[in-house]
């Protein structure tokens, strides 16, 4: 198949192109930029006058809730998502049910996968058997059946010699350790931010402490085994500083945040909204701020959509009894392009377009935090390929979203930019009518 994409305003941070630009795929790979190739006679033409052409979205935390909770949502639902969001490639945390802690299971989700021909797939294996924290997995192996890092989800390790032993062997094999900075104690079972709002409507909170406790252990594993760590959802001002100043110091960490947390806070809990309901809490306006400063100036690395669909049994509850947890691959572009338009009335530009900063942080950056060959449009490498609209606007309604997964804090926003169509290796798998 070849494919031609004519008139677009091609946007590939990864190698500081920002222009009109055709875009030529052959063979499900980039064949040239600008120029078409001698010869070269396209199967297909897509016109994207209007249309921005970037590189697919690369997301670092998708839960697509396969294998064991079918009834939240599925691979197929949450794939067309994807697809319907822009986002090529997925980085799945290992909380399925079964726990991702044996190769066969990795194998299963990794073939399921691509029999539906849609988003690249990249599962993280279980850095611990079952989650639990006690015995190690067999990383190796779970390497072997296509994990790319390995993580423990929500679930801290108590035991703090585990989490040395696994560092180091991490590191003797060059594997990528994935940690939510949470104490494994403070602030375990909370649901809101500590904080006078959480104090006011009577909801246990979690305190900042839980995240920097947990990053300063973090940090001392690392500089006695040397191991890379990226640290995922980010969520507070102070936790950041201590990530800044470990980037200073040298130590190989990188970190993301999620989505949602770039702009909302604690007081978007509202009427005990349930929908607002995430992990980790969403903070005080201050953090909130931070966050959107951090990813700015490249202490944050990368921006995730934190998709987590949940089912209305286990949402439609009280806030503190209902299931954390919130949609999110089809809006990550539009809080992108928000945060971008923000950025863009608050802070001097300079040289670099908000919207390529923004852009970089959902492609090149975020491949190169998971290690992957994707988020750039070079030539000779994959054809995944996203045409959105930056000034198109959408609701966010329940009806919309193709994800089986319907509750989301922005239910209701009018949010602008809407993808067009999504191609993965040279294939148009969505294009909207």
């Amino acid at each position: 198949m070849k494919l031609h994409i004519k008139n677009g305003h091609l946007i590939d941070p990864a190698n500081g192109i920002d222009g009109k630009h055709d875009l030529y795929i052959a063979d499900g790979k980039v064949l040239a930029v600008g120029t078409a190739p001698a010869g070269f006679t396209a199967d297909q033409t897509i016109d994207a006058s209007g249309l921005i052409v970037s590189p697919g979205f690369v997301d670092l935390s998708a839960r697509l809730r396969e294998p064991g909770y079918e009834y939240k949502a599925t691979l197929e639902s949450e794939m067309q998502a994807a697809m319907q969001g822009g986002v090529t490639s997925l980085i799945c945390p290992p909380d399925t049910d079964p726990v991702l802690d044996e190769p066969g299971l990795v194998e299963m989700l990794k073939h399921r996968a691509k029999t539906l021909n849609l988003a690249n797939v990249h599962p993280l294996g279980a850095l611990t058997v079952g989650l639990k924290g006690q015995a190690l997995t067999e990383m190796a192996e779970l390497t072997e059946a296509g994990c790319i890092g390995f993580a423990q989800a929500e679930e801290p390790i108590e035991d703090t010699n585990v989490l040395l032993r696994a560092m180091q062997y991490a590191k003797t094999f060059n594997y990528t350790v994935w940690l939510r900075p949470q104490d494994a104690h403070i602030g375990r079972g909370g649901i809101a931010a500590s904080g006078p709002l959480a104090s006011r409507l009577g909801l246990s909170g979690v305190p900042v402490m839980s995240e920097t406790i947990a990053l300063h252990t973090i940090f001392e594993l690392m500089r006695a085994t040397g191991a890379r760590v990226h640290l995922c959802r980010m969520s507070s001002a102070a936790g950041l500083e201590l990530v800044r100043n470990a980037k200073k110091e040298g130590l190989p960490v990188t970190c993301d945040v999620g989505a949602h947390h770039i702009h909302l806070t604690d007081a978007d809990i509202g009427f005990f909204d349930s929908n607002a309901r995430v992990t980790p809490p969403f903070r005080s306006q201050r953090d909130r701020d931070a966050i959107r400063l951090g990813l700015l100036d490249g202490t944050i690395d990368a921006l995730c959509s934190d998709h987590t669909p949940v089912d209305d049994d286990e949402k439609l509850l009280p806030f503190g009894e209902a299931s954390p947890g919130a949609t999110g691959l089809e809006l990550l572009l539009s809080l992108a392009l928000k945060w971008a338009d923000d950025y863009a009335a608050t802070q001097d530009t300079g040289s670099v377009r908000p919207l390529a900063r923004a852009l970089a942080r959902i492609t090149s950056d975020a491949a190169r935090v998971a290690g992957l060959d994707a988020g750039t449009l070079s030539v000779g490498a994959a054809a995944d390929v996203c045409l959105f609209d930056p000034e198109a606007r959408w609701t966010v309604e329940a009806s919309a979203l193709a994800s089986q997964g319907k509750h989301t804090p922005f239910l209701g926003y009018n949010l602008a930019g809407q993808v067009r169509a999504t191609i993965v290796a040279g294939h148009v798998a969505f294009q909207r009518s």
